[in-house]
């Protein structure tokens, strides 16, 4: 949401209006909480009636004051803030000001000219409105963008001249889950996620949780093989933590099929698909795409990536 979606229209006035003027404001509004100053309809600063009644208000304030202009109280250096910048934006920079500014209300400007302002208070209201719809987008054990947002992102991704679209997947995770629980699943699965957002990091880079063991991440450029294999080698690092290693050795599951077998480690499989040589029409065109690279994927024994330009491909197996 954008901040100027939420702003209210208070009065404006130039900088040589009167103080008994501004004092005629706030008494025939008594809700009124500021008043914004402009030259050539720019905002320059505000006029709040806490500060306009502590500067009136003093043994001499008011003899001082109340026939001059309003130059001579006017809080110069107010949050200003164009209409387009988003509410999360705009309440970090209004919670870092003094403590004196702290609840002031914030200016928004249209093509930089006066154009309303928020309290404090909606501005409060409005971000917790846009964190919990926020929330409603984020995977519940990952907090990376869900379904929603990474169609979204796909969407975006055929309009790129370049892209790199990232599938990663566990192998053997149903035989740890049977094995170990749920719960210590979801630890390999935040292992995982911490792996991928250490090396997902580029500024137009977008990392998304599909759910389950499978994650995407979608590059603006064809060097992937670097970062895939990064991520591999920090993975395999350390999975083995997760295990009882005599499990290994000793413990039989029953595979997908129903047949017992030996307790195989996770491993990560990772498919690749770019638009290098090939073009893609739609979002399940790149669906189906990158799912044939992932079942050639998880042919391979242990962790691999594989890369599929549409004129070679491109693997390693760790």
């Amino acid at each position: 949401m954008k901040i100027g979606e939420v702003i209210e229209n208070v009065p404006c006035i130039d900088e040589f209006v009167k103080n008994k003027d501004v004092d005629l404001l706030f008494t025939s509004n008594p809700l009124l909480r500021s008043v914004v100053v402009v030259r050539d309809d720019k905002p320059i600063g505000h006029i709040t009636r806490t500060h306009f009644y502590q500067k009136i208000g003093t043994r001499y304030g008011y003899n001082l004051f109340i026939g001059r202009h309003n130059q001579l109280i006017i809080k110069e250096n107010p949050l200003i803030v164009d209409r387009n910048i988003p509410i999360t934006e705009v309440s970090t920079l209004a919670m870092s000001r003094p403590p004196e500014d702290l609840y002031d209300d914030v200016i928004v400007t249209r093509d930089d000219l006066y154009y309303g302002v928020v309290s404090i208070r909606e501005l409060l209201l409005k971000l917790v409105d846009t964190q919990v719809a926020i929330a409603s987008f984020l995977n519940p054990l990952s907090s990376l963008p869900g379904n929603k947002l990474i169609d979204e992102k796909l969407e975006e991704a055929l309009q790129l001249p370049q892209f790199s679209l990232i599938y990663f997947d566990l192998d053997h995770f149903k035989s740890y889950n049977d094995t170990y629980g749920f719960n210590k699943g979801d630890k390999i699965l935040l292992y995982l996620t911490d792996v991928l957002k250490r090396n997902i990091v580029g500024t137009e880079d977008f990392l998304g949780h599909i759910g389950g063991d499978d994650f995407v991440a979608i590059l603006p450029h064809y060097e992937s093989a670097v970062i895939c294999q990064r991520i591999i080698d920090e993975f395999d690092a350390s999975i083995l933590s997760f295990y009882d290693v005599e499990d290994l050795t000793y413990l039989q599951v029953q595979n997908r099929a129903g047949e017992l077998g030996p307790l195989s480690c996770t491993t990560l499989s990772i498919a690749v698909i770019t638009n290098q040589h090939q073009q893609f029409e739609s979002v399940d065109q790149l669906s189906d795409a990158v799912t044939r690279v992932k079942k050639q994927c998880k042919n391979i024994s242990g962790s691999c990536y594989l890369i599929n330009d549409n004129t070679k491909e491109t693997y390693c197996v760790h």
